[in-house]
């Protein structure tokens, strides 16, 4: 096993990233809606049931050039997962996956769980390239990814065919090296704002 293929505990300051496993499967399911599956590619869980998330988990963590982490907030509750979703160590490139649970999104998990990410791959594991793909369909996601200050290089026409048949156009978002420090100091300025709004809450 390479350093690229390791798991360790990354720790935030409003959340810890945790190596994946069954354990989390209940604290997934807890804020499971319809729309925490969407828009994620072939392997999903089928269900909503502690079974299918379980069974969703084995199965990514059986996934060959993979590591997932689960986003543990402080407070314990499980905002879901993100995943180093491919690794390509020889070209020194790798690919960010985020799933988040609905109750989760529009406050710190999002931005301090990718910084987390991109700081190892980044200043860790000396990654040339990190890159996102997200459903052209998914407007949020879109929305996320751009505000990150990722580039977005173009669509990848009917590259993943989902569960219920349909081919999925694929928009590719990229971050080199050079490019980090600006984007994680809008991560960092994010996580304060989100960090300001819970405190005047």
């Amino acid at each position: 096993m390479t350093l690229w293929n390791e798991k360790p505990i990354l720790n935030g300051r409003t959340l810890d990233l945790v190596p994946l496993s069954d354990q989390h499967a209940a604290g997934i399911l807890q804020h499971w809606d319809e729309d925490s599956a969407r828009y994620l590619s072939r392997g999903g869980p089928s269900e909503t049931t502690l079974e299918s998330l379980t069974e969703y988990i084995q199965n990514l963590n059986n996934l060959p050039n993979r590591v997932n982490w689960a986003v543990v907030m402080k407070t314990g509750e499980v905002a879901g997962r993100i995943s180093y979703s491919e690794l390509r160590e020889a070209d020194r490139w790798l690919e960010i996956g985020t799933m988040l649970t609905s109750k989760f999104r529009g406050g710190t998990a999002n931005p301090e769980a990718k910084m987390l990410l991109l700081e190892r791959a980044f200043e860790v594991l000396d990654a040339g390239r990190v890159h996102f793909k997200v459903d052209s369909r998914n407007a949020r996601s879109l929305r996320a990814v751009e505000k990150l200050g990722a580039v977005r290089e173009g669509t990848l026409r009917r590259y993943q065919v989902r569960p219920d048949g349909y081919a999925r156009d694929t928009v590719m978002f990229s971050i080199l090296p050079e490019e980090w420090p600006e984007v994680k100091a809008r991560l960092q300025a994010r996580l304060d704002a989100a960090l300001e709004r819970v405190e005047h809450s």
